[in-house]
């Protein structure tokens, strides 16, 4: 990954969770890992816990960010969120949710929230 990838991501994922706090959510942990596999954001929000996938691109050439999140990516994900809720008890619902974050070359972002974007 390149440097302007990694800024990017960085910038995509503080721009998400400071997006994500202003609609309610309060962040339990950013980059929670399991292994090989990683959640962006864990969350609480409206006693739900949610599970936050984020995706930041500087352009539209191969499609919105979300589109990125394919079958092998949430495979990862799902096996993340089962270790998260079997280690820390979790008895409340679960969801996950994707933050799609385009930021232009001046920095400028434009952020789309997906709700229950897919299942456990």
């Amino acid at each position: 990954m390149d440097n302007k990838s990694v800024k990017v991501g960085k910038i995509g994922e503080s721009e998400a969770a400071l997006f994500i706090e202003r609609l309610g959510y309060q962040i339990l942990y950013r980059n929670w890992r399991n292994g090989k596999d990683e959640i962006d954001i864990v969350a609480l929000h409206n006693n739900w816990v949610v599970f936050v996938e984020v995706k930041a691109r500087t352009s539209q050439a191969y499609g919105e960010p979300w589109q990125a999140i394919d079958q092998r990516k949430q495979s990862a994900m799902i096996r993340a969120a089962e270790a998260f809720i079997l280690q820390n008890n979790v008895e409340q619902n679960v969801r996950f949710d994707v933050v799609s974050v385009m930021v232009s070359p001046d920095f400028d972002v434009h952020i789309e929230l997906i709700e229950n974007a897919f299942c456990l």
